[in-house]
């Protein structure tokens, strides 16, 4: 007996050979909070990279200092 069961029925995508996801049930699908989220993930980034931006501007002026020091 052979297996007639195309890839659609094993859920694999015949034109990439990799598993199909199924899409997210309706009640899932609200994009309430990802946007908020979002804000968030950008509002940390610019502080942490202001805050490194700080800290190397301060080590460089430290090897300025230092090195005046020297002569």
């Amino acid at each position: 007996m052979t297996d007639t069961a195309g890839p659609e029925a094993t859920g694999i995508n015949s034109a990439t050979g990799r598993p199909r996801h199924e899409p997210l049930a309706p009640e899932l699908r609200t994009s309430e909070g990802t946007e908020r989220r979002k804000e968030r993930a950008v509002v940390l980034r610019v502080m942490v990279y202001v805050v490194v931006a700080h800290l190397l501007a301060a080590f460089i002026w430290l090897l300025f200092v230092l090195g005046a020091q020297g002569n």
